[in-house]
């Protein structure tokens, strides 16, 4: 019996644990996207990790990016937050994105951990899962 109890209160630890850590990515991602329909690039890019910071160097080259790439995540309808996973020792958050069209997009946030939180390392479109078109 104590047995069982130490493993259903571990379980709990590490679901509360995951949870916690599912909350402070998704609260990031959504961050970023608020800054983006605020066309606030600045502070957009300081959700970016060192690497994607060093790839465009400036807010400005990462707002262009983002306008001319990834249109619904400048201008999104709305914003679900689907699973988060771990992928090859990388976590991934998957997001359904609807644009102003309509359109659904789903996107996968790489995410990486760093001394003051979690950091997006890139974004896979993962296609357009409307099933009207």
């Amino acid at each position: 019996m104590r047995g069982l109890l130490l493993a259903a209160s571990l379980c709990a630890g590490l679901t509360s644990g995951a949870f916690a850590q599912s909350a402070e990515i998704e609260a990031n991602i959504a961050a970023q996207i608020q800054a983006f329909k605020a066309d606030d690039f600045a502070t957009a890019f300081t959700f970016a990790s060192p690497n994607i910071q060093r790839l465009f160097q400036t807010p400005e080259n990462f707002g262009v990016m983002v306008k001319r790439g990834y249109p619904m995540v400048w201008r999104p309808a709305d914003v679900r937050f689907l699973e988060l996973r771990e992928v090859a020792g990388s976590l991934w958050q998957k997001v359904m994105i609807t644009d102003g069209a309509g359109r659904v997009h789903i996107l996968d946030y790489q995410m990486v951990p760093l001394e003051n939180g979690w950091k997006i390392n890139g974004v896979q479109l993962l296609g357009n899962s409307d099933p009207a078109t």
